[in-house]
C-alpha cells in the first residue's frame, strides 16, 4: 500500500481516504470515489447581514427615541456608533479564512470527503487524493487489459 499523504487529520493511500479528526470523519475506498470536486465556500459563522441588519435597526431606534427626547447630540453619537460597529463587522468577517471542501460520490452517495479552513494543506490532500484516483484508474485499466 503505497501513502500519498500522511498528516495528523488526513491519510490518503493507495487504497483508502481516512479522515481521522475534522468534520465528517470517515473511511472511503478509493476505487468506490466518482465525481470528486473541489469546493471553495465562505467563512463560516454568522452572515455580515446578519449582524449589521440588527445592529442599524438598533441604532436607528435608539437614535429616534434620544432625539424626540431632545438629545439630537446623542442621537447622532449613537448612529456613528453603530456605523463604526458594522464597519469593524465587516473588516472582521473579511479577514476570516475560507473554508475549502472536498466533495464526491461514494457508491451512489454524495460525500464530503474533508473540510478545512487551512488551505495549504487542503491543496495537499487533494492533490494526493488526485493521485490515488488516478493511479488506480490505471491499475485498474492495465488489469482489464492484461485479461
Amino acid at each position: 500500500m503505497r501513502i500519498y499523504y500522511r498528516g495528523p487529520d488526513v491519510v490518503v493511500t493507495s487504497e483508502l481516504f481516512i479522515v481521522r479528526r475534522g468534520s465528517p470523519p470517515g473511511r472511503f475506498a478509493i476505487r468506490d470515489l466518482r465525481d470528486v470536486g473541489i469546493a471553495s465556500g465562505h467563512p463560516e459563522g454568522l452572515p455580515l447581514w446578519g449582524i449589521v441588519a440588527p445592529a442599524a435597526a438598533a441604532a436607528l431606534v435608539a437614535a429616534v427615541a434620544v432625539s424626540a427626547a431632545g438629545g439630537v447630540l446623542v442621537g447622532v453619537v449613537i448612529v456613528v456608533s453603530a456605523a463604526g460597529a458594522g464597519l469593524a463587522c465587516a473588516v472582521i468577517q473579511q479577514h476570516r479564512p475560507r473554508r475549502w471542501e472536498l466533495r464526491a460520490t461514494c457508491r451512489e452517495h454524495p460525500v464530503s470527503l474533508y473540510v478545512t479552513t487551512d488551505a495549504r494543506v487542503f491543496h495537499q490532500v487533494s492533490r494526493a487524493l488526485r493521485r490515488a484516483i488516478e493511479n488506480d484508474r490505471l491499475r485498474w485499466a492495465d488489469d482489464a487489459t492484461a485479461a
